[in-house]
């Protein structure tokens, strides 16, 4: 399909591109060898990334695919392993009638034992109708997703007739509820946030409730949007993360707080963010994240999925534009148990934090190009290790918001960043080799440069130390 109409443009029953994924099963047995790091973009050209971690021990992931003709599906032991898994098809969109156009957001659920994809889907033929998106369903016939035979079960029976899409599920106290969005008549946006009971896959239990009304300048930015909830159950509270405003390089992550014990019915009970947890970062050069889900790492870490394109301008409609791919980071939480989303964290190998085991305040971080032991916002501690080259066992560090930058350490004792100019001494003092100790947990960095030194926490700053210095000893998180 070709159209060249903008499904934005389509008066406001167009709502944003985007799928709502499911919540993290935290508890999800996971695998006791060490796995690989991840690497972003995970995978490319896939948008509206659902990840999981199922019962079974795989990774289960699913998403849009650029042709939004198809319900794909991919699975590995390992979150890394989801970048070259085999995908296999599970359902094509129709030669006609209402699931022959645009297929979007898929989400992979198992209810009372059967596995259930939601998706939103329209006519094909061009023109308005094609933006005629409502949400349904297909039912695999058995115990195995990836290979069973799947078929239609229906449409959602939504409260109204209206474009809708992002369909997630979650239980929570025994109860499955059931969240979407919606363009409600009379309301003028392009979609609205809503969650109701669920009775069964396709029916809602009771009346649907209203979360959200995109008003927020951020949240409005080329269109009215709230989209693509997605809910994390974590300290004593329900987050519910949302995508706003434009799928370009406008799009953002939102969020609503409720306490556990609340009325998740009642929107009272709901805190909407007053700024968007996540969005464009040009540092990092990831633009438009969004359209995110929750799972956890081969240690039960939480991590963020989401989608982002590697650059800013887009020739024509964004809804064509291929390249919005799957990234994945470590999600933290602030001292108040909410979530710290920090920023998108960009290409390459997935970045760690490195607390100070001497001192859990001091953590290797920099404030600009300056090096410091201390503990600033996130996205000042979090540093990729590259391979080095100076053999296989060497490795470099770089600050994610200054990816053109390298630790480097001096025979003062000085360590500094340096940008990489290709000379002999950067390529020396650059290099360091890391230590495991896996009867502490720790981690260590021998600097190549000045031998028998080691990169260590010193009194706010980062400097070298001998190893048996308590303070070259680090946590990695």
């Amino acid at each position: 399909m070709n159209f060249a109409l903008s499904r934005r443009g389509f008066l406001a029953s167009t709502a944003a591109l985007s799928a709502a994924p499911i919540a993290a099963r935290a508890g999800a047995a996971a695998p006791a060898v060490a796995a690989p790091v991840p690497v972003n973009p995970l995978v490319k050209q896939r948008a509206d990334a659902q990840v999981f971690l199922h019962d079974d021990g795989y990774y289960y992931m699913t998403g849009s695919v650029p042709e939004y003709d198809r319900l794909v599906l991919r699975r590995s032991k390992t979150l890394a392993g989801l970048a070259t898994a085999e995908e296999a098809v599970l359902w094509r969109h129709e030669a006609s009638g209402p699931r022959s156009g645009f297929i979007w957001a898929p989400e992979l659920h198992q209810i009372d034992g059967k596995w259930y994809m939601y998706f939103a889907a329209g006519p094909s033929g061009g023109g308005d109708d094609v933006f005629r998106i409502r949400t349904y369903a297909v039912v695999c016939d058995g115990a195995d997703p990836m290979t069973g035979k799947w078929s239609v079960l229906g449409e959602f029976q939504a409260p109204w007739d209206s474009f809708n899409l992002d369909s997630t599920s979650f239980v929570h106290k025994g109860v499955r509820y059931f969240a979407w969005a919606q363009k409600e008549p009379g309301i003028n946006t392009n979609s609205n946030l809503y969650i109701a009971k669920l009775e069964s896959p396709l029916n809602l239990a009771g009346k649907a409730t209203r979360l959200t009304v995109p008003t927020l300048d951020w949240e409005v930015r080329g269109y009215k949007v709230a989209e693509a909830p997605a809910v994390l159950h974590r300290n004593g509270r329900l987050f519910m993360t949302y995508s706003a405003s434009a799928t370009d390089a406008r799009y953002c992550l939102g969020m609503l707080t409720a306490d556990e014990n609340a009325d998740l019915l009642d929107p009272k009970s709901w805190t909407k963010s007053p700024q968007p947890v996540f969005k464009t970062c040009t540092e990092t050069s990831v633009y438009g994240p969004g359209h995110n889900s929750f799972t956890v790492d081969e240690k039960g870490r939480d991590i963020l999925v989401y989608h982002g394109r590697d650059y800013e301008a887009i020739q024509g409609d964004p809804l064509f534009n291929p390249d919005r791919h799957t990234r994945v980071q470590r999600l933290y939480f602030q001292a108040d148990g909410t979530p710290d989303f920090g920023v998108p964290v960009g290409n390459g190998a997935m970045p760690e934090r490195f607390v100070s085991a001497a001192d859990p305040k001091a953590l290797l971080a920099h404030q600009g190009t300056e090096l410091i032991a201390g503990n600033p916002a996130l996205a000042q501690t979090q540093f990729r290790q590259s391979p080095g080259r100076a053999g296989a066992k060497s490795v470099m560090l770089s600050p994610i918001l200054l990816p053109d930058h390298y630790l480097v350490a001096a025979k003062d004792g000085t360590v500094s960043l340096m940008k990489d100019d290709r000379s002999a001494d950067f390529a020396l003092r650059s290099q360091f080799v890391r230590f495991e100790d896996a009867a502490q947990g720790t981690v260590r960095f021998a600097t190549i440069a000045v031998a028998g030194k080691h990169l260590a926490a010193i009194d706010g700053r980062i400097g070298l130390a001998r190893s048996k210095d308590p303070r070259t000893q680090w946590y990695a998180d």
